[in-house]
């Protein structure tokens, strides 16, 4: 089952420039590590050491944030778009 992940630019230099990937997978949780397994350092950036999102990374399933659904075994169907979104700090 392929989703769209919509990569940020910060973390565009690991993906060769791509701001848009199509990848496989049933949970959010999978479809993270298949963009790891496709562009290895990806995961450094999204989970901590407990292998939970760090505390900065935001993940979206559509316009819905994962931390308020089902977390990283947050159920995907085909065709919807998984965002990466970094926090911004600042003032």
């Amino acid at each position: 089952m392929s989703v769209t992940v919509r990569i940020p630019t910060q973390l565009r230099t690991l993906t060769g420039g791509a701001g848009e990937l199509a990848l496989e997978g049933t949970s959010v949780g999978e479809v993270l590590k298949a963009l790891d397994a496709a562009h290895p350092g990806m995961a450094d950036r999204l989970f901590d050491e407990a292998g939970g999102l760090r505390r900065f990374v935001n993940v979206f399933v559509d316009e819905e944030d994962v931390r308020f659904l089902s977390g990283l075994e947050t159920p995907l169907s085909e065709g919807q778009t998984v965002s990466i979104v970094p926090a911004v700090a600042g003032g």
